[in-house]
């Protein structure tokens, strides 16, 4: 009957450890410093949609995936709107999404988005590690992923993560 105790400190040990990560708000991406992976969206009503190539254009992008179903998506709109004022380029994928609600959103907040995909069976978003929506990553010219910020993005997320990823591409 040693069973039982060796599972509760080996669980007990992976939760110590989880716990005590620098920021537990963090979840890994394999993705990061790699060329960005497949880009397959299909076009929603109105709006100019974007390839790989357009990742690799030579210029600083990010790209967001995002749902009008999604409460956090919502919460983040500002902050987008805001970076494209800034000049930032943001492509978005709208992820599992109804075509009429995804346009709907987009009427409703603005549309802050470069170009703009419907991934409707979500196999891009599984392609780029997406854990759920919204997730955002910054992407080099060449076409690498630099960061991802997994969650909406707000202020702290743009100052703690965003910004200094930006600075760094440019050293």
């Amino acid at each position: 009957m040693i069973l039982p105790p060796v599972i509760f400190a080996g669980l007990a040990g992976m939760f110590y450890v989880g716990m005590m990560r620098e920021d537990p708000e963090s979840l890994p991406s394999a993705q990061i410093g790699r060329e960005v992976p497949m880009v397959e969206v299909t076009p929603l009503t109105g709006h100019d949609t974007f390839t790989i190539d357009d990742l690799k254009d030579g210029q600083i992008k990010l790209v967001n995936f995002w749902a009008s179903w999604c409460a956090p998506c919502r919460v983040e709109h500002p902050n987008l709107s805001a970076l494209a004022a800034e000049g930032i380029p943001i492509y978005g994928v709208n992820y599992k999404d109804k075509p009429d609600a995804a346009l709907k959103f987009l009427d409703e907040l603005g549309n802050p988005y470069t170009a703009i995909g419907a991934d409707e069976a979500g196999r891009m978003a599984i392609e780029w590690g997406v854990y759920g929506v919204p997730e955002t990553y910054l992407i080099d010219g060449e076409g690498r992923i630099v960061t991802r910020i997994a969650g909406p993005l707000v202020q702290r997320n743009i100052e703690d993560t965003l910004r200094p990823a930006l600075d760094n591409i440019g050293d």
